[in-house]
């Protein structure tokens, strides 16, 4: 990797890792899908041949598959340690080690697992689409409620331990619109699951607060258009579907219009609750500015890192982790990782535009007790 580039990703990396912010939450609980899964559906055993289970997964921090869909780390790792917490368990790592009874709030739990829907599983299969995995929202607040309930029956006041916790709702939505864009569903069609994924971020977050969640970070969604699986799969000789960085207009426009919606509701539900702090997290212009300029971060473009064969090294029948397919020999100068997912890299920079930048609604950083230290966010 050219100098120029290693200090543009180090100034994010290492400015994000001391914090810009100050903040004494004690936990972080994670609700959410791939984007946040940190071993949930590995210990679930329920796909055991995932891809994300397998080499190069994991490559660049961990340097092993570590039931995350990246090269090394993600969203919510960066944040734990932007707060001087440790990497989040999954919960149901507690649950095998230890068991519930003895869990140690310290570092909270992550919920989130890959595949996962904001809408139960009967909401597809009534419009004919089959999930590969069954743990919606739903199922992982229930999840949360039986941490919940061991947790209560300690002498620790559950109330002030969720007082100082960060709640991070998703990202979670995403996959509820994934799966009927693999299946080449209309956009039309798609855009009426928009209210009822929407309706069922807001029920738990609503049940949250209720359980004395104080701090909750709600994700939108990326810019889907310029992910390596739709570029790949919609390609169209249309040059007008494309935007300037090369992405498919009409899915960033479907991203753009399901994250004003989201929005909306956040609004509505800042002035139902007064006394919680409800954060947007803008995914979809925190990761925006990377495609439009990657050479300014130092990244190639819309070329993933971990694939085989096409325009964007993207191929369906020869995915990242599957036998024979390699990844690229520096993941830090990629965007995409394997198609959908994206490096640690384009995840630092996104996540410290989160924490230390403009990208969460009101900023982040408001909320905390600044230092001296500037932010390493450069747009």
């Amino acid at each position: 990797m050219a100098d120029h580039r290693w200090l543009v990703v180090a100034a994010a990396l290492v400015v994000l890792t001391g914090s810009a912010t100050a903040c004494s939450f004690s936990s972080i609980f994670s609700f959410g899908d791939s984007l946040a899964d940190t071993g949930n559906l590995y210990l679930s055993s329920a796909l055991p041949s995932h891809h994300c289970f397998f080499p190069p997964y994991g490559r660049t921090y961990f340097h092993r598959p570590s039931a995350r869909c990246s090269d090394g780390r993600i969203i919510i790792d960066y944040i734990a340690e932007s707060l001087g917490l440790p990497f989040v368990k999954p919960y149901l790592e507690i649950k095998k080690h230890g068991g519930l009874e003895n869990f140690n709030v310290e570092g909270g739990a992550n919920f989130a697992v890959i595949g996962a829907t904001a809408l139960e599983e009967t909401f597809f299969q009534d419009k004919g689409i089959q999930l590969p995995v069954n743990y919606s929202l739903p199922v992982q607040l229930n999840w949360f409620k039986e941490l919940l309930s061991a947790l209560c029956n300690s002498s620790t006041s559950c109330h002030e331990v969720l007082g100082n916790s960060l709640f991070i709702v998703g990202e979670i939505g995403g996959n509820d619109f994934n799966y009927p864009l693999f299946g080449r569903m209309s956009i039309a069609e798609i855009k009426t699951y928009v209210p009822p994924v929407i309706n069922a971020i807001t029920s738990a977050i609503n049940e949250l607060i209720d359980l004395g969640a104080r701090t909750l970070m709600v994700p939108g969604n990326f810019p889907l258009g310029c992910n390596a699986i739709y570029l790949t799969m919609y390609e169209t000789t249309d040059k007008n579907q494309y935007d300037q960085a090369g992405c498919l207009k009409w899915l960033n426009e479907f991203a753009e219009f399901y994250n004003q919606k989201l929005q909306l509701e956040i609004h509505r539900l800042r002035e139902l609750h007064p006394h919680a702090n409800i954060i947007y997290a803008d995914y979809y212009n925190a990761a925006l500015p990377l495609y439009q300029n990657p050479q300014k971060f130092g990244f190639r473009g819309l070329e993933i890192c971990c694939g085989m064969g096409g325009p964007y090294n993207y191929n369906a029948s020869a995915g990242c982790g599957s036998p024979g397919v390699i990844a690229c020999d520096d993941p830090s100068e990629y965007i995409g990782w394997d198609g959908i997912h994206l490096t640690e890299a384009a995840y630092g920079f996104i996540a410290d535009g989160l924490m230390n930048g403009p990208y969460s609604v009101p900023q982040f950083s408001t909320l905390c007790l600044k230092n001296n230290v500037n932010s390493g966010y450069i747009q």
